[in-house]
């Protein structure tokens, strides 16, 4: 793997724990990443089905003081950004300054509209989904 300054992923039409795994293990190896259009991302499986799991997900919580967490993100950017932690050994020094190297983003802002944006091919829901199965939008997932 050649380390280049900022590698810019366009999430759209990506599954989203594929493409995490590919993204935590460069993050580890010292890459910067920055993936836009999150909310264009796909989970395999209905609607009806991610919304349910979703909604158990969201639902743990502490007991006595829910206050002081598990969080749990509605935004799309920042549903990537949990999943993408959650492979990288956050605790550790080493998977800190990974995560750091690491910026999530709905839509496409100001500064990466005009850089190169590229695709996971090993990622791609073209390559991984049967044709006629059900996947569902982070985008529309987050907004029911």
């Amino acid at each position: 793997m050649v380390l280049t300054a900022t590698k810019v992923i366009d999430g759209r039409d990506h599954l989203l724990g594929r493409l995490a795994s590919i993204v935590a293990k460069e993050l580890l190896a010292g890459q910067k990443i920055v993936i836009v259009r999150c909310d264009e991302m796909v989970i395999s499986g209905s609607l009806t089905r991610n919304r349910v799991k979703y909604a158990q997900f969201r639902k743990k919580r502490m007991n006595t003081n829910p206050s002081k967490g598990p969080f749990h993100f509605k935004s799309p950017a920042m549903m990537v950004w949990r999943t993408i932690r959650g492979m990288v050994h956050q605790k550790t020094a080493r998977g800190q300054e990974a995560i750091k190297r690491l910026s999530t983003f709905e839509g496409i802002p100001a500064p990466y509209d005009k850089q190169t944006r590229v695709v996971v091919p090993a990622a791609l829901k073209v390559m991984r989904i049967k044709p006629g199965r059900d996947y569902t939008s982070i985008g529309v997932l987050a907004n029911s």
